[in-house]
């Protein structure tokens, strides 16, 4: 072997050395990357199924109505602005949903209404209806119901509930109105108030559904509807109204009013809210409180929406064009 030759032999044996350990080290590589790929082939699968699930999940929800109260509710900071457009927009939806709302007294003027609005207190309209027209039929004026004998009232109003208490407070209205203005309801807030048994809820009443004028009216369902969605914080009534009415243009309080209490009525009640057919589910910083579920909600809805009469004997045309059926008489069925 010559000496090149050797030179040669000595460079390739070492060579031949370090391939084993370079082939070692590319096998651990390939070994490796082997046991990675499985691993990634398995979650993409994975990761399809459940876009799918997801899909399909998304349109059951559509179908049955459900989607729209899965969206997200309003967030806890939410600014001045955003109250504002919230607030408007739960009034516009609610105006769709009820187009033909309107005060569920039964009355032909101002002085039925008026004694309507005031025996309405911790009872129902629709027991005031079945009992008001008894009342009205006897005496149809201010000026009769003022000299009426105190027990025969209390006789025709005991289905009311405090019958004792809102006789008193009929017949001193009645006496007020004949006596000082003429047998007739005034059409200002600071002679309402005045008025035996007369609060500002039951001047704005008056005087948003029989004069045109605008006013909010705050019973209970009005009080907790707000509070539930946030437009205030306040408790005492003439707060909840101030806070409220500075959401809204004053033309839209006398139905912002009817709105709401209609809502409270049939929907959102006070014990078991229908969440899953509540129509600003995804306004509501409350939904979730009651029955989420779609079908079981429906078995909740009252009135006209769950298919029963409404609270009023002789209620608009428009109501009825919508659907809705007038309430029983006393005593019937």
């Amino acid at each position: 072997m010559s000496a090149s030759e050797a030179d040669a032999a000595k460079e390739a044996a070492p060579a031949k050395k370090a391939a084993p350990v370079k082939s070692t080290g590319v096998k651990k590589a390939a070994e490796n990357a082997a046991a990675t790929k499985p691993a990634v082939a398995k979650k993409a699968p994975a990761k399809k199924t459940s876009a799918k699930k997801a899909a399909a999940k998304r349109v059951a929800a559509r179908a049955s109505g459900a989607e729209k109260a899965a969206v997200a509710k309003p967030p806890k900071n939410e600014s001045r602005a955003a109250l504002v457009r919230r607030a408007r927009r739960i009034n516009r939806e609610l105006a769709e949903v009820y187009p033909y709302a309107h005060p569920e007294l039964d009355f032909e003027n101002p002085f039925q209404l008026l004694i309507a609005t005031v025996l309405s207190a911790q009872t129902t309209d629709l027991r005031v209806n079945q009992t008001t027209p008894t009342l009205f039929a006897k005496y149809p004026s201010p000026e009769d119901l003022a000299v009426a004998n105190p027990e025969e009232v209390e006789e025709i109003l005991r289905p009311c509930g405090f019958f004792r208490a809102k006789t008193k407070s009929v017949i001193g209205l009645s006496k007020a109105l004949a006596e000082q203005f003429g047998g007739e309801v005034p059409g200002r807030l600071e002679d309402l108030v005045k008025l035996p048994g007369v609060g500002r809820k039951t001047a704005f009443v008056v005087l948003g559904n029989a004069f045109g004028r605008p006013g909010i009216t705050v019973d209970t369902h009005f009080q907790r509807l707000v509070r539930r969605w946030k437009w205030t914080e306040e408790t005492d009534p003439d707060k909840i109204e101030a806070a409220v009415g500075a959401l809204f243009p004053k033309n839209d309080w006398t139905d912002l009013s009817h709105h709401v209490i209609w809502h409270g009525r049939r929907i959102c009640h006070a014990r078991k809210p229908a969440c899953g057919a509540c129509p600003i589910a995804p306004l509501c910083p409350a939904y979730g409180e009651g029955e989420t579920d779609p079908e079981k909600a429906k078995k909740l809805l009252k009135y006209e929406k769950g298919g029963f009469p409404g609270q009023r004997l002789k209620p608009p045309q428009a109501y009825l064009d919508a659907g809705g059926r007038p309430a029983p008489p006393l005593g019937a069925g």
